[in-house]
This record gives structure tokens, sequence and C-alpha cells, in this order.
């Protein structure tokens, strides 16, 4: 039977009975091979070790590194004593407020706030109003001229990105008016002109002269970048 070879290593088993003059070459030949697999500094971690003489380098090395992949020891960390009593237990239905939450089933609130803006600026021009940042803005200075409202999710976020098909959102805009009344003449979205429908079918052609006019919309998006606009103009004296 001539020599054969192991498995894994292919390591030479000399044949038994021969090999007279050469087993002993094969014997070191096949022990420098297993020597190869372990260095004499480190065993790589490819190889089953860490690649690392300090624990340190075995750590990072491992993606164990204390700090960075893994939270250091801290006495103050909380205990199973501590979850429900001093924090909160985990759970997974729990609202979290500083990310976006969409719910799909019956919600009760006992009350709700919303974000107001309220500014001693005149309307005139071209006002942008952010709904990713308030859902009333409430200009306190009296109006100086006619106005065109352009909806945008922010001044670096379109509406069309921050609203997605499907959804509407509903705002309100509060204008002061002096003696001399102006109105909202124009309404745009992400700068572009839309054409809302208005309350009773007609489109305001002036505001009221020592008041409060509340104009409310509500913006469904339909499609990308399409919208219907249902709008309306109150007066509060």
């Amino acid at each position: 039977m001539a020599d054969t070879t192991t498995t894994n290593l292919s390591l030479t088993k000399p044949e038994v009975g021969a090999s007279s003059n050469t087993w002993g070459t094969k014997i070191n030949t096949n022990l420098d091979l297993i020597s190869a697999l372990f260095p004499s500094d480190a065993l790589e971690v490819a190889s089953g070790g860490t690649g690392a003489s300090d624990a340190a380098t075995a750590r990072t090395n491992l993606g164990l590194a204390i700090g960075t992949d893994v939270q250091a020891f801290d006495a103050t960390i909380v205990v199973d004593a501590d979850i429900g009593v001093s924090v909160q237990a985990y759970d997974a239905d729990t609202v979290k407020t500083d990310v976006a939450q969409t719910f799909t089933e019956k919600q009760t609130f006992s009350s709700i706030s919303e974000v107001d803006t309220i500014s001693a600026t005149v309307a005139t021009g071209v006002i942008n109003y952010d709904a990713a940042t308030q859902s009333v803005l409430f200009y306190t200075a009296d109006a100086t001229g006619n106005w065109t409202v352009n909806f945008r999710g922010s001044s670096d976020t379109s509406l069309d990105s921050y609203l997605a098909t499907g959804r509407s959102l509903s705002v309100t805009f509060l204008v002061t008016q002096g003696a001399t009344a102006y109105y909202n003449s124009a309404v745009t979205i992400d700068g572009s002109s839309v054409t809302p429908k208005w309350q009773g079918g007609t489109a305001p052609t002036s505001g009221n002269a020592s008041s409060v006019d509340c104009y409310t919309y509500v913006i469904q998006k339909t499609g990308a970048a399409t919208y219907v606009v249902l709008a309306s103009q109150t007066q509060f004296a």
C-alpha cells in the first residue's frame, strides 16, 4: 500500500512497513506544516485565534473593543430591580417622542397641543410656510400687501418629500389686519402654483380690516407633487 494523506491538512501518512529510508523526512515535513499553523506570536483570527498578544488588541481584533463595540462597565448601570421603578421597562408599543410614529389602530388622547409660530412679521410678498415645524403660523403685525403662501416641508425639505402620497395635513395661517386689509392672493407648494378649492366656492378677493383673518388649508397629496388643497378664510374681530 502506498503512502496516503490526511483529509484536512494533507499530511503524508507513510506506508506501514515501508518508507524505511524516507519516513523521517515525511514526519519532519508534517511537523513543519503543523507548526506553521501556530505563529510564534499569536494565532490569527481567521484560524480561530485573536491575532494579538495582549487583551486590548485582542478585543479590538474580535470587534469587542470596550467603549466602541461594547459598553464599558458602569457601576450606575440599570439593574433589574430598577426596571419599571426608576426607569421605564422596554415596551415595543411605547411611543418615542423623537421619531415619526404611524398609528394604525384607534387612539385616545386626553389633550393634544400643536406647535405655533408667533412672529411680529407683516404679511406681504411670498411667505414660506414650513409644515415640518409648525401647525399654526401667526403674524401679529398688520399686513402691508397681498401675499403668496408657499407650503414646503422646511427650508431644506420639499413638501413632496415630507408628505407621502395618500396623506394629508392641516395648517393654519393667522394674519393680523390693520385699517387697510389684504388677502392671500396665491398658493404654491414647493414653488409651484396650485389652485385651492375655497370654502363656498369662491376665492377671497379682500381681507377684513382691523381683524385677524384665519386661513386654514387642508393639503391632500394624491400623487408625486400632486395635491388637492381645501382652503378657507374666516374673520375674527
